[in-house]
């Protein structure tokens, strides 16, 4: 059988390690770098693995009248959609500051691609790992030409079939086998009936090679700890540092302390799942002996006296003969002569 396993910087993503934690910051900066600069810090104090962006050319990635539409709302930075999203996007200074802090913190730091331009601009940061976003399962020149930049590839899989991933991994697996997919539903927040965890099992199965794992958008931790008990072992999990903040992705992200609780969470689940040899552990012995039964006598009884139902009790503390074993002591004769509550012997019965 084929070890499903990768390497991202200098971890390794296996069945057996810990999940590998992405605070999915995007576009929750506000366009300010002293922001970023905050989201980043926080990630790492969280314990997340990876900090992730989103690059978009927006010029070349939408219509002129998508570009100019009228975009006037609560989280809106400009007056159409493309000011909106100029004003959010992350030039070449930025994105050498943050990859040095990232650096610095010991987070792996990536972004989504979004087209052709920004694929050349993240591939001058030679970063560690790339994304493809739900939007793009189905645009197989642009993951094509992000899975030949040599790097480990997450593509999530929202909005499409099996038969969508069937194709990306046709065409990804011969140029770069860094594959890793992740189950994902492309609503803002979605709702547990909408999850669909089940399909991380159906990656497994199906593609024995690549690592599977979850694209959280859902509100609260829970969901990437059920994603991990299913073998999922990435978790992307959109990060903020204040709910109330404007920005359409701020309600669904986690807060530090909510991000912090899903890492610990995760990592105590790889650890809690254990041997799966069901047997006495050392430090369950005490409490065992504590809680446990053992036969006693159950009145005064004489030696050589015929042991019946009626002469045995079954008292705490254990560590004696267990009540397991009482018909191994009915019809024994007492070797010697015992006091009520006494603890019965093997040796003492003949």
């Amino acid at each position: 059988m084929t070890k499903r396993s990768l390497t991202i910087g200098t971890r390794t993503i296996d069945d057996d390690s810990d999940c590998y934690v992405i605070a999915e910051v995007g576009n929750n900066h506000q366009g300010e770098m002293a922001k970023a600069i905050a989201l980043f810090r926080a990630a790492k104090d969280s314990g997340c693995h990876a900090v992730k962006l989103q690059k978009r050319d927006n010029r070349s990635l939408y219509t002129r009248k998508a570009f100019d539409m009228p975009y006037e709302n609560e989280n809106s930075f400009g007056a159409t959609y493309g000011e909106h999203r100029e004003f959010l996007e992350f030039g070449k200074k930025e994105y050498v500051e943050l990859q040095q802090l990232a650096k610095e913190l010991g987070l792996d730091f990536f972004a989504t691609a979004f087209d052709f331009p920004s694929t050349d601009f993240l591939a001058e940061f030679d970063m560690p790992l790339y994304k493809i976003a739900s939007g793009d399962l189905k645009n197989i020149p642009l993951i094509k030409k992000v899975a030949l930049l040599g790097k480990p590839l997450i593509v999530s899989v929202g909005g499409g079939s099996i038969d969508d991933a069937q194709r990306v991994y046709d065409e990804v697996m011969p140029i770069n086998p860094q594959l890793i997919f992740l189950q994902c539903t492309a609503t803002y927040p979605t709702d547990p009936q909408d999850m669909n965890l089940r399909v991380i099992t159906t990656l497994r199965e199906r593609f024995p090679e690549v690592v599977a794992g979850l694209s959280d958008h859902s509100n609260g931790i829970v969901m990437a700890v059920a994603a991990y008990m299913l073998g999922g072992r990435v978790v992307e999990k959109h990060f903020t540092l204040n709910h109330t903040w404007k920005g359409t992705d701020h309600a669904l992200s986690l807060e530090p302390i909510g991000m912090h609780k899903m890492v610990r969470d995760l990592q105590r689940t790889r650890v809690a799942l254990g041997s799966p040899v069901k047997q006495l552990l050392p430090n369950e012995a005490s409490a065992i002996k504590k809680m446990g039964k053992s036969l006693f006598a159950a009145r005064d009884l004489p030696a050589d006296h015929v042991l019946t139902e009626a002469d045995i009790a079954m008292k705490c503390p254990g560590g004696g003969i267990p009540p397991a074993q009482i018909g191994q002591v009915l019809g024994r004769k007492t070797a010697r002569a015992f006091a009520e509550d006494e603890l019965f012997e093997t040796a003492a019965l003949s």
